[in-house]
């Protein structure tokens, strides 16, 4: 499932020097904070940005700055106080650049929780350390792992209300870890913070003597990610042919979703099946040697084969499948009707789009407990499993192996609109 942004595409930087994650947390636990915080003691805010943070505090009569006002940028938000939809921020420091997906709190806007994770190498769940672990946090959880986000980090926050007290703290950590040893999350972390302040988040806190561990944002800084994007096997959907007018060009453009390719690479193109090798990899700067995901590239090959848009060039001993019958993970995100046996949409898949009907509903998932329910029909912001039949075939993979062509879209025939998201169970 790729549900990424404008924004998203844009920012080329390295694929080790990138990392997108997004925060999660329950309302008031302080997402929005949290975020302000990192951009201004990062020294990531614009003057004029500043400078508006400085008015509107004096206008109210605050005594610090309420850098919530960075992301909650809605009017609706700042007249409730909550975060609404997915704010995406880019900022970037000496060693590393960043895109943060400021999520929702509410439970109604789960699906938005979904939009933002749904490309993120972290996720940040937020908990106030007087509260503990609320159904949000476990919630927000369980979503990180569905959606196979690779790392966590747990941000006990508002520790200045709690009196900076370990206690509290290792109390959160230690069921926080009993609840995740069952969501098969493989990296987490737990840092004590208080964005309001700023301890821990930017600048290690001289309040939390007993912590001995990063600060937040030189977590994010060393934490590794490239192996996660690079070690699968190669997969390129051909998003556009490109040719150069005058010139003998004919290359094959797309993002990289899995593995790596290189001149000389022998790569298999499906639908047809046939193999041939690559002759060089281009971008905008250049030819390269190596190119890896999810860096987005141009291929030439050796032979002249007919490849179009929706096609997938692939590492030949280890082909996805192509296939007509799915089993999916759906996040239902229409509030105008609900996913039933026989309804008949689109199925978004990596570059290429086929007609589909939803053949059964198999059960709907506790997203606070992972229990699967029976159920006949999915709702708003319901999570459960679904057969999908395909018009056409789609060359895909399980979600837990590739995010990518593990994952897809379903979009109303009738209006265009995204009704769903996906992630591949299984295949045939």
């Amino acid at each position: 499932m790729s549900l990424s942004t404008d924004a998203e595409q844009q920012v080329f930087a390295p694929a080790d020097s990138l990392l997108r994650f997004a925060t999660a947390g329950a309302v008031d636990d302080g997402k929005s904070t949290l975020i302000g915080r990192l951009l201004h003691d990062s020294r990531s805010l614009l003057a004029d940005q500043l400078e508006m943070l400085e008015l509107a505090g004096k206008e109210r009569g605050d005594e610090v700055l309420d850098l919530a006002m960075v992301t909650d940028g809605l009017r609706a938000e700042r007249e409730q106080g909550i975060t609404i939809d997915v704010a995406h921020r880019y900022f970037e420091t000496a060693r590393r650049a960043f895109i943060i997906a400021d999520t929702p709190g509410h439970a109604q806007y789960t699906r938005n929780m979904v939009t933002g994770a749904s490309t993120a190498d972290l996720a940040i769940v937020l908990v106030d350390a007087r509260n503990g672990l609320t159904e949000q946090s476990r919630r927000h959880a369980v979503l990180a792992g569905l959606l196979r986000v690779p790392r966590l980090v747990l941000a006990v926050n508002k520790m200045d209300l709690v009196g900076y007290d370990q206690g509290v703290f290792d109390e959160i950590t230690a069921e926080f870890a009993r609840f995740t040893d069952e969501l098969e999350l493989r990296d987490v972390a737990a840092i004590p913070i208080s964005a309001l302040r700023g301890d821990n988040v930017v600048h290690r806190s001289a309040e939390m003597p007993w912590y001995d561990g990063p600060a937040l944002l030189e977590h994010l800084e060393q934490v590794h990610i490239d192996d996660d994007r690079s070690a699968g096997d190669f997969r390129l959907p051909v998003q556009y042919v490109i040719r150069a007018q005058g010139q003998d060009y004919r290359g094959y453009a797309g993002q990289i979703s899995g593995g790596r390719v290189h001149e000389g690479a022998e790569v298999l193109h499906l639908p047809s099946g046939l193999r041939t090798r690559v002759t060089s990899v281009d971008t905008a700067d250049g030819a390269l040697a190596e190119a890896r995901a999810p860096q987005s590239v141009s291929v030439r090959l050796a032979d002249e084969i007919d490849v179009g848009r929706g096609d997938l060039l692939c590492a030949p001993d280890a082909a996805p499948a192509a296939a007509t019958e799915l089993s999916v993970r759906v996040c239902w995100m229409s509030a105008k009707s609900a996913l039933r046996p026989g309804a008949r949409l689109l199925l978004k898949h990596t570059t290429r789009t086929v007609k589909a009907v939803v053949t059964e509903v198999h059960h709907q998932v506790d997203v606070t407990t992972l229990r699967r329910d029976p159920a006949r029909e999915l709702g708003l912001n319901d999570i459960g499993e679904v057969g999908l039949r395909l018009a056409q075939p789609v060359f895909c993979d399980p979600y837990e192996r590739n995010r990518l062509t593990g994952g897809g879209l379903l979009i109303d025939e009738s209006t265009h609109a995204t009704v769903g998201a996906v992630m591949i169970t299984e295949a045939r």
